[in-house]
């Protein structure tokens, strides 16, 4: 494995009761990019970064990550080794402050448990890193709200913010804009941007122009396969590429 690929996926598959969901997918990373997996809906996208996180069993081909193969190991110990996914549903704790949600968070990459019922102040050792992480992600202002009071696009911050707590070398969003208005698309994309300046990012979309301005590589699935991949420039202006889109919003 190369050293300068951070993930490398080689002849991934997945069939489901004799149905290929994904089917011979090469796919590597570049250490200290943002690579979008994009492709219209039923592509397999949810399903080959479902793979590579480790929530699915591939029935086939490989995965390694920093060099170690990870193909038959567990999402937990994936995580372990500094690659953290997020998810298209936003997760939060509703009824605790957006502060406390990151100093919770902050417990594991010491060892500590997620201990609720211990008196607030054993969290307190955390409050310089929590706020400096809430400042990353641009919900300094709102530290003190109850993080069911946020905005959806900020709910969105908010778990990213309690995922770089884990301190990942690699960060997984799972189609970061789904459910969005506008104006909170703009929020997470500077917000992406932000983060990518210290990590590798690999984010599944659908929406081919919330990436032209974030990615630095594109990989294109169409039916489970790889259709195309290369830059933004590239992939928008691949016929196979439109074809694929016709009836979906690539705008």
């Amino acid at each position: 494995m190369s050293g300068e690929y951070i993930i490398e996926a080689t002849a991934l598959s997945k069939e489901f009761k004799g149905f290929t969901a994904v089917n011979s997918v090469n796919l590597k990373v570049k250490r200290g990019s943002v690579h979008a997996l994009i492709g219209p809906n039923g592509a397999g996208k949810t399903t080959c970064f479902n793979l590579l996180t480790k929530f699915l069993e591939p029935s086939a081909g490989s995965i390694f990550f920093n060099g170690r193969d990870i193909t038959h190991m567990a999402p937990a110990n994936v995580a372990r080794l500094g690659m953290v996914r997020s998810f298209q549903i936003s997760a939060v704790f509703p009824m605790m402050s957006v502060l406390d949600n990151v100093r919770v968070a902050l417990q594991r990459p010491v060892g500590q448990s997620f201990h609720f019922w211990s008196p607030e102040s054993t969290l307190d050792q955390f409050n310089h890193q929590a706020m400096s992480l809430l400042e990353d992600v641009g919900l300094t202002d709102c530290a003190a709200e109850n993080a069911g009071d946020l905005s959806y696009g900020r709910k969105r911050a908010l778990e990213i913010a309690t995922t770089l707590a884990l301190d990942p070398s690699m960060l997984l969003l799972d189609e970061p804009t789904s459910g969005m208005g506008r104006e909170d698309i703009g929020l997470v994309a500077a917000l992406i941007k932000r983060v990518a300046a210290t990590r590798t990012i690999l984010m599944v979309e659908h929406n081919l122009g919330f990436v032209a301005d974030l990615a630095d590589r594109i990989t294109v699935l169409a039916r489970g396969e790889v259709l195309a991949e290369g830059t933004y420039a590239e992939v928008s202006n691949n016929k196979e590429v439109m074809a694929a889109y016709i009836g979906t919003s690539h705008d």
